[in-house]
């Protein structure tokens, strides 16, 4: 595994790679598994994605994305990867959409353990009545990002 931390406008953020796959994105933290610093082509990739992503020139990714999770937990972050750009989706409403409506919590939990930030887009998920839940960068990125996509959405 490679890793490479780069200076944002949400602050640091530590991008990692298998050599052909974006495996993990962490907010501001050294790495804390066994990780080689080097700026992999994946990771360059990833970087000027995020990058355009967080000016608004970019509303998609088109990166390879490689994680492992429970089954729960891959149901969760395929469907909060069905989110559009500029939208937001409860935690009932990615319970219903695994077809697991009493899984609200549970969900959560599985969106607070998503190792790849941003690209698969927790922070879009919110609390039934529009709060502004955890997230695993922090309530301030998770507000930063939305309030990124919706100032690109507006026309």
């Amino acid at each position: 595994m490679e890793y490479f931390s780069y200076n944002t406008i949400i602050g640091s953020v530590v991008i990692y790679s298998n050599r052909k796959a974006i495996a993990r994105v962490c907010f501001g933290e050294e790495p804390d598994i066994e990780a080689e610093r080097l700026e992999t082509e994946p990771i360059k990739d990833a970087c000027k994605q995020l990058k355009e992503y967080l000016s608004g020139l970019r509303k998609e990714f088109e990166l390879e994305l490689e994680y492992d999770g429970s089954d729960f937990q891959l149901a969760v972050w395929d469907q909060t990867r069905k989110i559009p750009y500029g939208k937001t989706a409860s935690y009932k409403e990615i319970a219903l959409g695994i077809n697991r409506p009493k899984s609200c919590v549970a969900v959560g939990q599985a969106c607070g353990k998503n190792p790849i930030s941003i690209f698969i887009p927790c922070h879009r998920v919110i609390g039934s009545d529009g709060s502004l839940t955890g997230y695993g960068g922090g309530l301030r990125i998770k507000k930063r990002l939305l309030e990124i996509e919706c100032r690109n959405t507006r026309g």
